[in-house]
């Protein structure tokens, strides 16, 4: 049975756990509607004196007009919403959340060829969306010449209100809910009872990480390109706390550049999100109605967070692709996660960073990602066994390098511990879609 419906939505008549083919469709007369928002826009101006290369403000007004301009009279949506049909099959279930109650989800589901193939869950963040697989599906359901006998079952969910995942009906919907909305879709939903390993960056990674934390023998192992581990105490972790004393002597370069990256977005960048988290749905209104304002808010986070090296790292038709995921239902939803992750004294997404996680874990930190730490910093709350440090790329890894995002992922499963652990869950075990 099929899903045509403009912007995503399931019938209530659809059993529980049955996932219903989603053909992702905009309507044209919303894409009319934000044509006309973008060609009335007014824009700010810079000041005299600011620098051509000089962010410090905030989104230059010269690239936010290229890009809206492009949106306007280039971007063609509908060639781009073939292309994502193309991705692989997409889906709407609906769940029964313990905790929560009633969540729908949009997934997608692409299976490997190979008999071996290892159920694996990409957790995408913000302001991603499931694009951020896009570049990485067939090179991991594939086995490569390198690696033959190494392939994935990827599934892919959308965040509810990012993308086509609908928006949760009422508050409560943090990482710890979301995880087990996620091991719901895994196990009852796509028949991986047997467990599965996850992939995490951004919010992913706090998902990957929780879920791991409350299905530990579910989890084969997870793989995070994001570790905002707190800093080690001298009680807690003695030996990484006087290293980190005496970096200046002891770390390497790379380590002391990203923890000047982690400093400078603590102190700089991450005003977004104290406002996302407080007050997301007043930021909404301006957000969720301003085309071109949505485009700014992003754009900011792409120039401070994707190693750009002089030049765009993102297409401009892939920024426009980001923003649209979030512009279909109107920005708010994406903004209200943070408050359900950060707010309210519930401490949803810290805490899943300050315990222990023992399941196999590997982690590739890229030098513009906004929130490293050192290995021995991870290995707190860790059971470390692949670590790579690479001096391109940044948060959007799986979109800027997807060449080595898929040559860790593959190089990750074939260590030892993680091999073991998969061939000591997985069995013939078999999936139902």
């Amino acid at each position: 049975m099929a899903s045509k419906c403009i912007f995503p939505t399931i019938s209530e008549d659809i059993p529980l756990n049955t996932p219903v083919r989603y053909y992702p469709r905009v309507d044209d007369e919303f894409l009319k509607v934000t044509k006309t928002k973008l060609s009335l826009t007014r824009y700010p101006e810079e000041q005299d004196g600011v620098a051509e290369d000089d962010w410090s403000q905030g989104a230059k007004v010269k690239e936010v007009r290229r890009l809206a301009r492009f949106w306007q009279d280039k971007h063609d949506w509908k060639a781009q919403e073939d292309r994502i049909q193309q991705m692989s099959e997409h889906f709407l279930v609906r769940l029964d959340v313990p905790g929560y109650g009633i969540l729908d989800l949009h997934f997608l589901h692409q299976r490997s060829k190979s008999s071996n193939a290892i159920p694996l869950l990409f957790c995408h963040g913000w302001p991603g969306s499931f694009l951020e697989a896009r570049h990485v599906l067939t090179p991991l359901t594939t086995p490569s010449p390198q690696h033959q006998d190494l392939a994935f079952h990827v599934i892919v969910p959308s965040i509810p209100g990012f993308g086509f995942s609908p928006a949760p009906r009422r508050p409560g919907l943090g990482p710890t809910i979301l995880a087990r909305a996620y091991k719901q879709l895994m196990t009852s939903v796509l028949g991986y009872t047997s467990g599965f390993a996850t992939q995490g960056g951004d919010f992913g990674a706090f998902v990957s990480r929780s879920i791991a934390l409350q299905y530990p023998d579910l989890v084969l192992a997870q793989h995070l390109n994001m570790f905002p581990v707190p800093a080690p105490t001298l009680l807690r972790a003695p030996k990484a706390y006087l290293r980190w004393c005496l970096s200046c002597f002891l770390y390497s370069d790379f380590e002391k550049s990203s923890l000047e990256v982690r400093t400078n977005f603590e102190h700089d960048q991450s005003g977004y999100l104290d406002a996302q988290k407080t007050r997301p749905q007043t930021l909404g209104f301006a957000l969720g109605d301003s085309p071109v304002g949505l485009l700014a808010w992003f754009v900011e986070k792409f120039h401070d967070w994707v190693d750009v090296k002089g030049n765009r790292a993102l297409e401009d038709a892939e920024i426009i692709d980001l923003v649209m995921m979030h512009w279909i239902q109107g920005a708010t939803p994406g903004l209200r996660f943070y408050r359900e992750a950060f707010w309210g004294g519930r401490r949803d997404a810290e805490e899943t960073f300050e315990r222990w996680v023992g399941v196999p874990t590997g982690v590739s930190m890229y030098a513009r990602e906004q929130l490293h730490c050192p290995r021995d910093w991870a290995a707190q709350v860790a059971n470390i066994v692949f670590w790579r440090e690479h001096g391109a790329g940044g948060h959007f890894s799986s979109l800027e390098r997807p060449e080595q995002f898929v040559e860790d992922m593959r190089a990750f499963f074939e260590c030892p511990a993680v091999q073991k652990s998969v061939d000591s869950h997985l069995g013939c075990a078999t999936a139902k879609m």
